[in-house]
């Protein structure tokens, strides 16, 4: 029975024919009225309808659209009486609501079409969604869905289930057993429909729930696998799908509540992707929720007894699955589609998964069954067992890099014959492998293999397949890019050749791809490649200058880019006249170019950073046509759209770069192409700021206020804030170029910088960007220089400062507590390793923030950092080597930079210096080394007791029996450089001084630490002009350590002149016979001696 009069029930009947009809107009006008007329001045009765259209409606397709109708508005934004936007439903005074709500449930309830109820239940849980959201109450809801899922209706059950799965937040405070009690007898359901729909709730609950309630449910995993086997047996594909895709989220987020039965999921997944009669979907899902355990539980892959060896057999038998019905790759060889998205065959499921198990379980597991299975099959007369064996090696030779790298040779051996082989796509999938290669394992592979490598490569650009042809090349690109320009100088000939003659083949792909291998070799070989410069340059101009049609675009914009490279190649003087000729083409190009989606304006972008960084200040000219293009991208807003439905979704979903983000129940699409452009067109304007400096002081402020410090805080996507933190100083940089460091100009412009730098310190979410933000900050302070923060600035820095690390805290503890709960052998997890990474990274660039301040702002700062010290407290004790780095590090800045006032704080400081000596950490230990100097050098007479006290622990640094390893060698030479400043500046605090310079000299020599290194031979030099006893007794000893330091670069410029000047004194006092001394020297270090002593 209807509450509203018949005359709304007509209107609204016409405005639901309005909305669907065909016609524009009338859809127009049927949804301005639905906004103005019903949303806008009744919305009560507009759901009221809606609730009764869906109960009383005879048309299935009325009561179907309807449902859908309720759902799309009831979410959509709306003012409630007191000005606040919510959800429009929520709007509605409390009494319609409660009507509204009972109708829809009575509707769920009586409807007996199956489809119709599904859209019903759509609506129950969008309301559902907004109620638990804002915390509305809906009592009456839970109990309808909970009688439902215990109806003799199988349609009912199910729909139940599905509300749950839609919006689980309505049962997560509920008491565990009315939950268990509810899905137990969803997973024993009569109907397979049913069980289904109780497991995709389970999962979609068990993921909202907190970790520590998750243990309560893991006895229902037995229940949920028994439902697997029999759908299997009656090879219903389709709903296998949907069960597998519920256990692979329940795998992602508690893997261990399948141990105990994980053998038999494991014998079962594999039984699943043997059975080709059940079609690729689901074997492709089992093969994923075996992966998924993998990422998120190696260790327990490992034990499992078949995990390995089964889950290798099956990912190569897959891989074997390519090229149906075209035996003789003829229909492959044609095709022109070089990226078609085959990620939905069962050849690339099965690639994707090697590469996964190998960087998840390691060489040792994988490797095993991996080669037992490849030998055969490279040698199997079936090419796609061959083709399957060689992109196995490309799929594992990252995760397996450790163990494979060593025998390297003998993977060559069955990789490089593969390049002749009679088939082209396994003649293809051999130049996969070898491109792979040339990257996982980059500097052995070019270092140690280029001569049977490079020789075998290369006659395969002869191909008579393009395809195989542009893949040759492609692999070229990876071994070049990773290699030495001493090691590709013999073979570029013969590479340059065969690439000049792939620019005549009939397939433009193949050109292009030319082009860019042509390029990548010009890079590598820099100045080496001045020798066809004359040859390759006209060709590349020809192709420039010629007027081509559309399919040629991208060709043009290849040459660009390979002329450019091969322009930064060969420098500014070998071009010549050219250089000003291809800046001209490249103007010509950019005024002609007309499409929006014209390759070649993206391409000319990075063009001309190229060709700044080659003409430098002659480039300056250019910049007016240049940089307006670069400031429009680079100031692009985000384009947003928020979807409504389903089928803008799907439209979304089919067009290249857009991001879909799902938010409180609707969809927002992110269209990410505009997101990475502004991010290229920023880190080309860094390029442009860092090259030209003062000359680009003209569009500073512009860009400084319209992109890059807007930038700082854009928070749909984080590569233009890591770009927008590192355009910043560059700015500042060339405006102080332009203007001077005391100028008003940079004074007015560093004040409005600033404040929005400290800003995002608070503000900033990301943990990797946030420390790319601390790098901003103090590259800014850098360029600024001294006194350049107020005092409210660095009250700012604390502030931001304390929030950060008390949040590093929490997270630590809370890795702590997942580590608590991880099995004996377990390791941390690859997403966890990341995360101690980046907690690291920002310390790290925190400390240089606390020190670029200490070192502007000195002894000002004090008041400010001491209210940190209980962090800094906290972390010298701790068991994270990390933290206790951090703190003395910051410690050694205090010292540094306040001289003696930092005595004030030394009973902080001493205990941490004194552990820190005795660190087995030998960076913590270099850290205290290095306080313990700057102490004796800067800290005056308050510090010198501590400094002379410190000599026996310093000397123990320099005797342990790995000092001069390389983890060590550091902490040694510091040391070293310590004692000397020990020495030097707190002498009368050293009772026994000779003896201790006589020891110190055998602490020499310092070849590894360029700033040590002056300090120690200094001191050195002083000694040798005293002719003081210590040195005047060994002066061939002196003379060695001073060479091993020339010889390394510790020592040059001033310091070493002056060293080497004492160093001669000596030689001559103690009456050395220098050329006798000389020929016991390595040949290097005949000519550095030849070099600085004559």
């Amino acid at each position: 029975m209807s509450v509203l009069p018949a005359e709304v029930h007509t209107a609204l009947s016409n405005l639901l024919k309005g909305l669907q009809s065909p016609d524009n107009v009338e859809r127009t006008a049927a949804e301005e009225q639905l906004n103005k007329e019903w949303m806008g001045e009744r919305p009560d009765v507009f759901f009221m309808g809606l609730s009764e259209q869906i109960q009383l409606a005879q048309e299935t397709s009325t009561r179907n659209f309807a449902s859908v109708l309720f759902r799309r508005q009831s979410g959509k934004p709306r003012k409630d009486a007191q000005g606040a936007a919510k959800d429009a439903f929520l709007t509605l005074p409390q009494a319609e609501r409660e009507a509204i709500r009972a109708k829809l449930i009575l509707c769920l309830g009586q409807e007996t079409d199956g489809s119709v109820r599904g859209k019903i239940a759509d609506a129950v849980a969008e309301l559902a969604r907004q109620h638990t959201e804002e915390g509305v109450p809906w009592p009456e809801l839970l109990g309808a869905l909970f009688s439902a899922s215990q109806s003799s209706d199988p349609g009912q059950r199910e729909t139940s289930f599905r509300i749950f799965s839609a919006t689980p937040g309505i049962i997560e405070k509920q008491h565990e057993d009315v939950v268990m009690t509810a899905f137990k007898g969803g997973f024993g359901d009569s109907e397979t429909k049913v069980r289904i729909a109780a497991v995709e709730a389970f999962a979609s609950f068990f993921r909202s729930i907190q970790k520590k309630a998750q243990p309560k449910y893991f006895s229902l995993i037995p229940e949920i696998l028994n439902i697997l086997p029999p759908i299997k047996e009656s090879m219903d594909g389709e709903l296998l799908t949907k069960a597998l895709i519920s256990l692979i989220d329940l795998a992602e987020i508690a893997p261990k509540m399948f141990k105990p039965l994980f053998n038999s999921l494991v014998v079962f997944s594999i039984s699943v992707i043997q059975e080709k009669e059940l079609g690729e979907t689901p074997r492709q899902n089992a093969l994923e929720l075996m992966a998924t355990f993998a990422d998120c539980a190696p260790q327990m892959c490992r034990k499992d007894p078949n995990y390995t060896n089964d889950m290798v057999t099956q990912c190569l038998s897959l891989m074997t699955d390519v090229g149906v019905d075209d035996d003789d790759a003829a229909e492959w060889n044609e095709s022109e589609d070089l990226d078609a998205d085959e990620s939905d065959l069962n050849h690339v499921a099965g690639e994707q998964c090697m590469d996964r198990l190998a960087n998840k379980l390691g060489g040792q597991a994988i490797l095993p069954p991996t080669f037992n299975w490849l030998p055969r099959m490279m040698t199997s007369s079936a090419w796609r067992d061959r083709h399957a064996a060689l992109m196995a090696i490309s799929a594992i030779s990252e995760g397996c890099r450790e163990l494979m790298e060593g025998e390297l040779d003998k993977v060559l051996d069955l990789v490089l014959p593969a390049l002749r082989d009679p088939h082209p796509r396994v003649r293809w999938a051999g130049c996969n492998a070898v491109g792979q290669m040339s990257t996982d394992f980059a500097g052995t592979m070019q270092e140690k293999y280029h001569q049977i490598v490079l020789p075998n490569i290369i006659p395969v650009l002869e191909s008579s397949e393009p395809r195989v042809q542009a893949h040759a090349a492609a692999a070229l690109v990876n071994f070049c890019e990773e290699a030495e320009k001493n090691i590709l100088e013999p073979y570029l000939d013969q590479l340059l050749s065969h690439l000049l003659m792939l620019l005549q083949s009939p397939k433009r792909f193949v050109q292009e791809q030319a082009l860019s291998t042509i390029a990548t070799v010009a890079d590598s070989a820099e100045a080496a490649f001045s020798k066809y410069y004359d040859t390759l340059m006209p060709l590349l101009f020809n192709v420039l200058r010629e007027e081509q049609s559309k399919e040629f675009r991208l060709l043009r914009a290849k040459a660009m880019e390979c002329a450019t490279l091969i322009a930064l190649a060969v420098g500014k003087e070998r071009m010549g006249q050219d250089a000003i000729a291809l800046v001209s083409l490249l103007g010509h190009i950019q005024n002609s170019i007309q499409d929006a989606d014209d390759p070649q304006g993206s391409y000319l972008l990075h063009c001309w950073g190229r060709m700044c960084r080659v003409l430098g200040q002659d480039f300056v000219p250019y910049l007016a046509g240049v940089i307006p293009p670069l400031t429009e991208l680079a100031g692009a807003k985000a384009d947003i759209q928020l979807l409504d439905d389903e089928d803008q979704v799907a439209q979304i979903q089919e067009e290249e770069g857009w991001e879909l983000v799902p938010l409180k129940g609707k969809v927002i699409g992110i269209k990410t192409s505009t997101l990475d452009d502004k991010h290229m067109a920023i880190e080309l304007i860094v390029i442009y700021a860092q090259v030209l400096e003062a000359a680009f002081e003209p569009y500073v402020n512009d860009i400084m206020d319209k992109i890059a410090l807007p930038g700082l805080a854009f928070f749909f996507h984080d590569p233009v804030r890591v770009a927008s933190a590192k355009c910043v100083p560059q700015l500042l940089n060339a405006y102080k170029k332009a203007h001077g460091p005391e100028s008003t100009q940079l004074g007015q412009l560093w004040e409005r910088t600033v404040e929005r730098v400290l800003e995002v310190l608070s503000t900033e979410p990301a943990i990797d960007t946030l420390a790319e933000m601390y790098q901003c900050f103090y590259e800014c302070v850098e360029v600024i220089g001294r006194n350049c923060l107020t005092s409210s600035h660095m009250a700012a820095f604390i502030e931001s400062a304390r929030s950060v690390l008390k949040d590093y805290q929490d997270r630590v503890k809370e890795r702590l507590e997942d580590q608590a709960d991880n099995e004996d052998g377990e390791e941390a997890s690859e997403d966890v390793l990341f995360a101690i990474e980046d907690d690291q990274n920002l310390l790290s660039d925190m400390n240089k923030a606390f020190h670029t301040i200490f070192k502007n702002m000195g002894t000002n700062f004090l008041p400010h950092w001491e209210q940190l010290m209980e962090f800094y407290k906290m972390a010298v004790v701790n068991a994270d080597p990390t933290q206790r780095q951090w703190a003395i590090c910051i410690f050694d800045d205090v010292l540094e930079f306040c001289g003696p006032q930092s005595w004030a704080y030394n009973e902080h400081i001493i205990q941490p210096l004194i552990d820190g000596m005795q660190d087995d950490v030998p960076a913590n230990r270099q850290a205290a080394i290095y306080g313990v100097g700057v102490a004796a050098a800067k800290g005056g007479q308050a510090w010198s007791e501590f400094a002379a006290a410190s000599l026996p622990m310093l000397f123990q640094a320099t005797q342990r029996p790995t000092a001069r390893e390389d983890d060590e060698v550091f902490a040694t030479e510091n040391a070293c450089a310590s004692i000397a400043k020990i020495l030097h500046f707190n002498s009368q605090k050293v009772p026994n001084w000779q003896d201790v310079v006589h020891a110190w000299v055998d602490t020499l020599p310092i070849t590894n630490d360029e700033e040590a290194a002056p300090y120690a031979y200094g001191f050195l030099a002083e000694l040798m002009d005293q002719l003081n006893p210590a040195v005047l007794g060994q002066p061939v000893k002196c003379f060695h350590f001073v060479t091993q330091a020339l010889e390394a670069e510790t020592l040059q410029g001033q310091t070493a002149t002056r060293v080497v000047a004492s160093t001669k004194q000596l030689i001559q006092s103690a009456n050395v016979n220098l050329a006798q001394v000389a020929a016991g020297l390595t040949p290097e270090q005949q000519r550095t001696v030849q070099a600085y002593f004559g």
